[in-house]
Protein backbone atom coordinates (compact mmCIF):
# COMPACT_ATOMS: atom_id res chain seq x y z
CA UNK A 1 0.00 0.00 0.00
CA UNK A 2 2.87 2.37 0.86
CA UNK A 3 4.49 1.68 -2.54
CA UNK A 4 1.22 2.43 -4.34
CA UNK A 5 0.86 5.79 -2.59
CA UNK A 6 4.45 6.70 -3.41
CA UNK A 7 3.93 5.81 -7.09
CA UNK A 8 0.79 7.98 -7.31
CA UNK A 9 2.69 10.88 -5.72
CA UNK A 10 5.45 10.61 -8.31
CA UNK A 11 2.92 10.61 -11.18
CA UNK A 12 1.25 13.66 -9.67
CA UNK A 13 4.55 15.54 -9.65
CA UNK A 14 5.44 14.51 -13.21
CA UNK A 15 2.13 15.45 -14.84
CA UNK A 16 1.01 18.46 -12.84
CA UNK A 17 4.37 20.18 -12.20
CA UNK A 18 6.50 19.33 -15.28
CA UNK A 19 7.91 22.83 -15.65
CA UNK A 20 9.32 22.79 -12.12
CA UNK A 21 10.89 19.39 -12.64
CA UNK A 22 12.27 19.88 -16.12
CA UNK A 23 13.50 23.45 -15.84
CA UNK A 24 17.09 22.36 -15.32
CA UNK A 25 16.92 20.40 -18.61
CA UNK A 26 15.63 23.29 -20.74
CA UNK A 27 17.78 24.86 -23.45
CA UNK A 28 17.84 28.10 -21.56
CA UNK A 29 19.54 26.54 -18.60
CA UNK A 30 21.83 24.11 -20.39
CA UNK A 31 25.50 25.03 -20.67
CA UNK A 32 25.73 22.73 -23.68
CA UNK A 33 22.84 24.24 -25.66
CA UNK A 34 24.03 24.12 -29.28
CA UNK A 35 21.81 27.05 -30.31
CA UNK A 36 24.07 29.35 -28.31
CA UNK A 37 26.98 28.54 -30.62
CA UNK A 38 25.28 28.78 -34.04
CA UNK A 39 26.60 31.85 -35.94
CA UNK A 40 24.47 34.31 -37.85
CA UNK A 41 24.07 32.80 -41.33
CA UNK A 42 22.85 34.55 -44.48
CA UNK A 43 22.53 33.50 -48.10
CA UNK A 44 22.50 36.00 -50.96
CA UNK A 45 21.57 35.07 -54.53
CA UNK A 46 22.21 37.25 -57.59
CA UNK A 47 20.97 36.49 -61.11
CA UNK A 48 20.63 38.68 -64.17
CA UNK A 49 19.42 38.80 -67.73
CA UNK A 50 21.69 40.58 -70.21
CA UNK A 51 21.06 41.97 -73.69
CA UNK A 52 24.27 43.09 -75.45
CA UNK A 53 24.86 44.24 -79.01
CA UNK A 54 27.99 42.09 -79.50
CA UNK A 55 28.44 38.32 -79.32
CA UNK A 56 29.85 36.72 -76.17
CA UNK A 57 33.11 35.58 -77.77
CA UNK A 58 33.73 39.07 -79.10
CA UNK A 59 32.98 40.49 -75.64
CA UNK A 60 35.52 38.13 -74.02
CA UNK A 61 38.22 39.30 -76.46
CA UNK A 62 37.97 42.95 -75.40
CA UNK A 63 40.56 44.61 -73.17
CA UNK A 64 41.42 47.97 -71.65
CA UNK A 65 44.69 48.80 -73.42
CA UNK A 66 47.72 49.83 -71.40
CA UNK A 67 46.31 49.44 -67.91
CA UNK A 68 47.41 45.82 -67.67
CA UNK A 69 50.17 44.39 -69.79
CA UNK A 70 49.44 42.60 -71.91
CA UNK A 71 45.86 41.32 -71.31
CA UNK A 72 44.92 40.66 -67.71
CA UNK A 73 41.73 42.72 -67.65
CA UNK A 74 39.69 40.98 -70.33
CA UNK A 75 36.14 39.97 -69.37
CA UNK A 76 35.73 36.24 -68.85
CA UNK A 77 32.88 33.77 -68.87
CA UNK A 78 32.96 33.78 -65.04
CA UNK A 79 32.61 37.57 -64.68
CA UNK A 80 29.42 39.23 -63.48
CA UNK A 81 26.77 39.53 -66.19
CA UNK A 82 29.15 37.73 -68.56
CA UNK A 83 26.71 36.13 -71.00
CA UNK A 84 23.93 37.35 -73.18
CA UNK A 85 20.80 35.76 -71.72
CA UNK A 86 20.45 34.49 -68.15
CA UNK A 87 23.40 34.65 -65.75
CA UNK A 88 23.86 33.03 -62.36
CA UNK A 89 26.25 35.67 -61.05
CA UNK A 90 26.91 34.34 -57.58
CA UNK A 91 25.61 32.90 -54.39
CA UNK A 92 27.14 34.30 -51.22
CA UNK A 93 26.94 32.63 -47.83
CA UNK A 94 28.11 34.74 -44.90
CA UNK A 95 28.76 33.59 -41.35
CA UNK A 96 29.35 35.83 -38.35
CA UNK A 97 29.65 35.18 -34.64
CA UNK A 98 31.13 36.57 -31.48
CA UNK A 99 33.90 34.14 -30.54
CA UNK A 100 34.32 35.32 -26.94
CA UNK A 101 34.64 38.67 -25.18
CA UNK A 102 37.81 39.38 -27.17
CA UNK A 103 37.23 38.34 -30.81
CA UNK A 104 34.65 38.28 -33.62
CA UNK A 105 34.83 35.90 -36.58
CA UNK A 106 33.45 36.58 -40.06
CA UNK A 107 33.52 34.50 -43.25
CA UNK A 108 32.05 34.74 -46.75
CA UNK A 109 31.82 31.68 -48.99
CA UNK A 110 31.37 32.36 -52.69
CA UNK A 111 29.08 29.89 -54.46
CA UNK A 112 29.05 29.45 -58.23
CA UNK A 113 27.89 26.84 -60.73
CA UNK A 114 31.51 25.62 -60.87
CA UNK A 115 31.96 25.14 -57.13
CA UNK A 116 32.63 27.10 -53.95
CA UNK A 117 35.49 29.26 -52.76
CA UNK A 118 36.47 31.31 -49.74
CA UNK A 119 36.04 35.00 -50.48
CA UNK A 120 36.74 36.30 -46.99
CA UNK A 121 37.56 34.80 -43.59
CA UNK A 122 39.00 36.93 -40.82
CA UNK A 123 38.85 37.75 -37.12
CA UNK A 124 38.62 41.15 -35.49
CA UNK A 125 39.44 42.15 -31.94
CA UNK A 126 36.74 43.54 -29.64
CA UNK A 127 38.37 45.13 -26.60
CA UNK A 128 41.71 46.66 -27.48
CA UNK A 129 42.29 49.94 -25.60
CA UNK A 130 42.63 53.48 -26.94
CA UNK A 131 40.51 52.94 -30.08
CA UNK A 132 42.69 50.26 -31.70
CA UNK A 133 41.40 47.21 -33.58
CA UNK A 134 43.23 44.35 -35.31
CA UNK A 135 41.91 42.30 -38.22
CA UNK A 136 43.70 39.34 -39.81
CA UNK A 137 42.92 36.65 -42.34
CA UNK A 138 41.66 36.92 -45.92
CA UNK A 139 39.71 40.08 -46.64
CA UNK A 140 38.96 42.90 -49.07
CA UNK A 141 41.54 45.62 -48.57
CA UNK A 142 40.37 48.97 -47.22
CA UNK A 143 41.50 50.90 -50.27
CA UNK A 144 38.99 53.56 -51.25
CA UNK A 145 35.24 53.31 -51.04
CA UNK A 146 34.05 50.46 -53.27
CA UNK A 147 36.82 47.87 -52.91
CA UNK A 148 35.78 46.50 -49.52
CA UNK A 149 32.08 46.40 -50.44
CA UNK A 150 30.51 43.13 -51.55
CA UNK A 151 28.71 43.07 -54.88
CA UNK A 152 25.19 43.08 -53.41
CA UNK A 153 25.92 46.43 -51.73
CA UNK A 154 26.89 48.20 -54.96
CA UNK A 155 24.60 50.86 -56.40
CA UNK A 156 25.17 49.45 -59.90
CA UNK A 157 25.45 45.94 -61.34
CA UNK A 158 29.16 46.23 -62.18
CA UNK A 159 32.33 47.47 -60.52
CA UNK A 160 33.51 51.02 -61.36
CA UNK A 161 35.80 51.06 -64.40
CA UNK A 162 38.92 52.41 -62.67
CA UNK A 163 38.62 49.78 -59.90
CA UNK A 164 38.38 47.00 -62.50
CA UNK A 165 41.31 48.40 -64.49
CA UNK A 166 43.63 48.58 -61.47
CA UNK A 167 42.47 45.67 -59.29
CA UNK A 168 40.58 43.29 -61.60
CA UNK A 169 37.11 41.76 -61.48
CA UNK A 170 37.55 40.52 -57.88
CA UNK A 171 39.03 43.71 -56.46
CA UNK A 172 41.97 43.91 -54.08
CA UNK A 173 41.27 40.76 -52.02
CA UNK A 174 44.33 39.64 -50.03
CA UNK A 175 45.65 37.60 -47.14
CA UNK A 176 47.19 39.73 -44.42
CA UNK A 177 46.59 41.84 -41.33
CA UNK A 178 45.12 45.26 -40.60
CA UNK A 179 45.44 47.68 -37.69
CA UNK A 180 43.08 50.65 -37.29
CA UNK A 181 42.93 53.47 -34.78
CA UNK A 182 39.91 55.71 -34.22
CA UNK A 183 41.06 59.07 -32.88
CA UNK A 184 39.31 60.50 -29.79
CA UNK A 185 37.92 63.51 -31.68
CA UNK A 186 34.47 65.09 -31.82
CA UNK A 187 34.09 63.83 -35.41
CA UNK A 188 34.89 60.43 -36.90
CA UNK A 189 38.59 60.07 -37.79
CA UNK A 190 40.23 56.70 -38.50
CA UNK A 191 43.80 55.79 -39.44
CA UNK A 192 44.59 52.33 -40.79
CA UNK A 193 47.46 50.23 -42.11
CA UNK A 194 47.52 46.81 -43.80
CA UNK A 195 50.32 44.33 -44.47
CA UNK A 196 49.25 42.00 -47.31
CA UNK A 197 50.68 39.20 -49.43
CA UNK A 198 50.11 41.24 -52.61
CA UNK A 199 49.06 38.40 -54.91
CA UNK A 200 46.76 40.65 -57.00
CA UNK A 201 47.99 40.20 -60.58
CA UNK A 202 46.35 43.29 -61.97
CA UNK A 203 48.74 45.69 -60.23
CA UNK A 204 51.06 43.57 -58.09
CA UNK A 205 51.83 39.82 -58.02
CA UNK A 206 54.44 37.60 -56.41
CA UNK A 207 55.23 35.03 -59.13
CA UNK A 208 58.86 34.55 -60.08
CA UNK A 209 59.85 33.80 -63.66
CA UNK A 210 62.77 32.54 -65.73
CA UNK A 211 63.56 32.00 -69.39
CA UNK A 212 64.25 28.31 -70.16
CA UNK A 213 66.68 29.32 -72.94
CA UNK A 214 68.84 31.81 -71.00
CA UNK A 215 70.16 32.62 -67.55
CA UNK A 216 67.44 35.18 -66.78
CA UNK A 217 65.69 34.28 -63.52
CA UNK A 218 63.69 36.48 -61.14
CA UNK A 219 62.78 34.86 -57.83
CA UNK A 220 59.27 34.89 -56.42
CA UNK A 221 58.54 37.53 -53.78
CA UNK A 222 58.83 36.12 -50.26
CA UNK A 223 56.81 37.48 -47.39
CA UNK A 224 54.47 40.51 -47.48
CA UNK A 225 54.49 42.23 -50.85
CA UNK A 226 51.84 44.93 -50.44
CA UNK A 227 51.40 47.73 -47.90
CA UNK A 228 48.22 49.80 -47.67
CA UNK A 229 47.59 52.91 -45.59
CA UNK A 230 44.36 54.88 -45.35
CA UNK A 231 42.69 57.76 -43.52
CA UNK A 232 38.94 58.20 -43.26
CA UNK A 233 36.79 60.90 -41.75
CA UNK A 234 33.14 61.88 -41.65
CA UNK A 235 30.99 64.63 -40.23
CA UNK A 236 27.50 66.09 -40.60
CA UNK A 237 26.44 69.52 -41.81
CA UNK A 238 22.73 69.89 -41.01
CA UNK A 239 20.98 67.21 -43.13
CA UNK A 240 24.11 66.24 -45.09
CA UNK A 241 26.49 63.46 -44.06
CA UNK A 242 29.98 63.72 -45.58
CA UNK A 243 32.50 60.88 -45.73
CA UNK A 244 35.91 61.18 -47.35
CA UNK A 245 39.18 59.29 -47.38
CA UNK A 246 42.61 58.93 -48.90
CA UNK A 247 44.40 55.62 -49.56
CA UNK A 248 47.84 54.49 -50.66
CA UNK A 249 49.00 51.02 -51.80
CA UNK A 250 52.66 50.21 -52.46
CA UNK A 251 54.19 46.93 -53.54
CA UNK A 252 56.22 44.99 -56.07
CA UNK A 253 54.81 43.78 -59.37
CA UNK A 254 55.68 40.37 -60.80
CA UNK A 255 53.73 39.00 -63.77
CA UNK A 256 54.57 36.09 -66.06
CA UNK A 257 52.69 35.89 -69.35
CA UNK A 258 54.24 32.77 -70.88
CA UNK A 259 57.84 33.90 -70.32
CA UNK A 260 58.69 30.81 -68.24
CA UNK A 261 57.04 28.43 -70.68
CA UNK A 262 58.70 26.64 -73.58
CA UNK A 263 56.58 28.50 -76.12
CA UNK A 264 58.09 30.74 -78.75
CA UNK A 265 57.05 34.09 -77.27
CA UNK A 266 56.49 35.31 -73.74
CA UNK A 267 56.54 38.39 -71.56
CA UNK A 268 57.14 39.19 -67.88
CA UNK A 269 57.38 42.26 -65.67
CA UNK A 270 59.47 43.05 -62.60
CA UNK A 271 58.51 46.46 -61.23
CA UNK A 272 57.50 48.61 -58.26
CA UNK A 273 53.97 50.00 -58.11
CA UNK A 274 52.42 52.85 -56.14
CA UNK A 275 48.67 53.61 -56.18
CA UNK A 276 47.02 56.57 -54.47
CA UNK A 277 43.29 57.18 -54.21
CA UNK A 278 40.79 59.65 -52.87
CA UNK A 279 37.05 59.19 -52.30
CA UNK A 280 34.16 61.46 -51.35
CA UNK A 281 30.57 60.57 -50.45
CA UNK A 282 27.87 63.12 -49.62
CA UNK A 283 24.41 61.94 -48.58
CA UNK A 284 21.70 64.56 -48.18
CA UNK A 285 18.54 63.42 -46.40
CA UNK A 286 15.37 64.99 -47.75
CA UNK A 287 13.27 63.34 -45.02
CA UNK A 288 13.25 60.10 -43.05
CA UNK A 289 13.05 58.04 -46.27
CA UNK A 290 14.21 60.04 -49.28
CA UNK A 291 17.77 61.13 -49.96
CA UNK A 292 20.23 62.26 -52.61
CA UNK A 293 23.70 60.69 -52.64
CA UNK A 294 26.84 61.79 -54.46
CA UNK A 295 29.86 59.48 -54.60
CA UNK A 296 33.17 59.72 -56.43
CA UNK A 297 36.60 58.06 -56.38
CA UNK A 298 39.86 58.96 -58.08
CA UNK A 299 42.88 56.63 -58.44
CA UNK A 300 46.37 57.18 -59.81
CA UNK A 301 48.96 54.46 -60.43
CA UNK A 302 52.69 54.65 -61.17
CA UNK A 303 54.61 51.52 -62.19
CA UNK A 304 58.37 51.53 -62.83
CA UNK A 305 60.53 48.53 -63.62
CA UNK A 306 61.69 46.19 -66.37
CA UNK A 307 59.77 44.45 -69.12
CA UNK A 308 61.18 41.09 -70.32
CA UNK A 309 60.07 40.08 -73.81
CA UNK A 310 60.96 36.96 -75.81
CA UNK A 311 60.17 37.14 -79.53
CA UNK A 312 59.54 34.35 -82.04
CA UNK A 313 63.27 33.94 -82.64
CA UNK A 314 63.75 33.22 -78.89
CA UNK A 315 65.71 36.45 -78.46
CA UNK A 316 65.05 38.13 -75.09
CA UNK A 317 65.00 41.90 -74.74
CA UNK A 318 64.97 43.86 -71.48
CA UNK A 319 63.23 47.22 -71.69
CA UNK A 320 62.66 49.86 -69.06
CA UNK A 321 58.94 50.11 -68.20
CA UNK A 322 57.25 53.31 -67.05
CA UNK A 323 53.45 53.42 -66.69
CA UNK A 324 51.18 56.21 -65.44
CA UNK A 325 47.43 55.60 -65.21
CA UNK A 326 44.56 57.51 -63.66
CA UNK A 327 40.79 57.51 -63.67
CA UNK A 328 37.67 58.24 -61.66
CA UNK A 329 33.96 57.60 -61.43
CA UNK A 330 31.17 59.88 -60.26
CA UNK A 331 27.66 58.75 -59.45
CA UNK A 332 24.44 60.32 -58.19
CA UNK A 333 21.71 58.22 -56.54
CA UNK A 334 18.23 59.39 -55.56
CA UNK A 335 15.93 57.42 -53.29
CA UNK A 336 12.44 58.48 -54.31
CA UNK A 337 10.39 56.60 -51.68
CA UNK A 338 10.48 53.33 -49.74
CA UNK A 339 10.54 51.22 -52.90
CA UNK A 340 12.29 53.11 -55.71
CA UNK A 341 15.80 54.43 -56.42
CA UNK A 342 17.33 55.87 -59.59
CA UNK A 343 20.93 56.69 -60.42
CA UNK A 344 23.52 57.64 -63.03
CA UNK A 345 27.27 56.99 -63.13
CA UNK A 346 30.08 58.32 -65.30
CA UNK A 347 33.38 56.40 -65.52
CA UNK A 348 36.52 57.77 -67.18
CA UNK A 349 39.99 56.27 -67.55
CA UNK A 350 42.03 59.41 -68.17
CA UNK A 351 45.81 59.09 -68.21
CA UNK A 352 47.09 56.02 -70.05
CA UNK A 353 50.81 56.59 -70.57
CA UNK A 354 53.06 53.59 -71.20
CA UNK A 355 56.74 53.91 -72.07
CA UNK A 356 58.88 50.92 -73.11
CA UNK A 357 62.61 51.46 -73.43
CA UNK A 358 62.04 55.21 -73.31
CA UNK A 359 59.59 55.09 -76.24
CA UNK A 360 56.01 56.20 -75.66
CA UNK A 361 53.51 53.59 -76.81
CA UNK A 362 50.56 54.59 -79.05
CA UNK A 363 47.82 53.68 -76.56
CA UNK A 364 44.45 55.49 -76.44
CA UNK A 365 43.44 57.52 -73.38
CA UNK A 366 40.26 59.17 -72.03
CA UNK A 367 38.18 55.97 -72.13
CA UNK A 368 34.59 56.52 -70.89
CA UNK A 369 31.60 54.45 -69.80
CA UNK A 370 28.07 55.75 -69.15
CA UNK A 371 25.54 54.00 -66.88
CA UNK A 372 22.00 54.60 -65.63
CA UNK A 373 19.81 52.46 -63.42
CA UNK A 374 16.34 52.24 -61.88
CA UNK A 375 15.79 50.01 -58.88
CA UNK A 376 12.72 48.54 -57.16
CA UNK A 377 13.03 46.97 -53.69
CA UNK A 378 9.72 45.55 -52.42
CA UNK A 379 11.46 44.74 -49.10
CA UNK A 380 14.95 45.04 -47.66
CA UNK A 381 15.52 41.40 -48.63
CA UNK A 382 14.86 41.63 -52.37
CA UNK A 383 15.84 44.00 -55.17
CA UNK A 384 15.17 44.30 -58.89
CA UNK A 385 17.41 46.62 -60.93
CA UNK A 386 17.30 47.65 -64.58
CA UNK A 387 20.60 49.12 -65.82
CA UNK A 388 21.83 50.59 -69.09
CA UNK A 389 25.56 50.74 -70.00
CA UNK A 390 27.38 52.32 -72.91
CA UNK A 391 31.04 51.22 -72.67
CA UNK A 392 33.61 52.95 -74.91
CA UNK A 393 36.69 51.83 -72.95
CA UNK A 394 37.26 48.44 -74.62
CA UNK A 395 39.59 47.69 -77.53
CA UNK A 396 41.07 44.80 -79.48
CA UNK A 397 44.67 44.79 -80.65
CA UNK A 398 45.21 44.71 -84.38
CA UNK A 399 48.29 44.87 -86.57
CA UNK A 400 49.88 48.24 -85.97
CA UNK A 401 47.67 49.46 -83.14
CA UNK A 402 44.31 49.28 -81.40
CA UNK A 403 40.74 49.16 -82.64
CA UNK A 404 37.98 50.53 -80.44
CA UNK A 405 35.04 48.17 -79.87
CA UNK A 406 32.30 50.03 -77.98
CA UNK A 407 29.22 48.13 -76.92
CA UNK A 408 25.83 48.74 -75.32
CA UNK A 409 24.16 46.45 -72.81
CA UNK A 410 20.99 46.29 -70.75
CA UNK A 411 21.03 44.34 -67.49
CA UNK A 412 17.99 43.18 -65.51
CA UNK A 413 19.35 42.14 -62.12
CA UNK A 414 17.58 40.33 -59.26
CA UNK A 415 19.12 40.04 -55.80
CA UNK A 416 17.68 38.16 -52.81
CA UNK A 417 18.79 37.75 -49.18
CA UNK A 418 17.70 35.30 -46.49
CA UNK A 419 18.99 34.84 -42.98
CA UNK A 420 20.71 37.12 -40.49
CA UNK A 421 22.79 39.62 -42.42
CA UNK A 422 24.27 42.57 -40.57
CA UNK A 423 23.79 46.17 -41.61
CA UNK A 424 26.41 47.71 -43.88
CA UNK A 425 28.47 50.72 -42.94
CA UNK A 426 27.53 54.09 -44.45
Amino acid sequence: MKFKKTFISVLFVLFLWPGWLLRSQSKEGSAFDQSKYVPDIALILDVSGVARDIADQQYYSLTIPGFSYPFLNQPSSSSLNAHRGINFNYGEMSLYSVVDPYFDLFAVIDLSSDGAGLEEAYFTTRKLPYGFQVKAGKFLASFGRVNEQHEHYWDFANRPLIATALFGEDGLNEIGAQVTWVAPTSFYLMFGAEVLNGANEQSFGTTGFSDPRSNIAINAVQGPNLFVGFIRSSFDIEDASILFGISNAMGRTRTDQGFSSTGETGEAINANTDIIGGDLTVKYSLDAIRYLSFQSEYMYRVMNGTDYFRDSSSAVSLLSLDKHHSGFYTQVIAKLDLLWRIGVRYDLLMQNDVSLGGVDQPIPSNLPRYSAMIEYSPTEFSRLRLQFDRDESRYVQISGGWSQQPYTQIILQANFTIGAHGAHAF
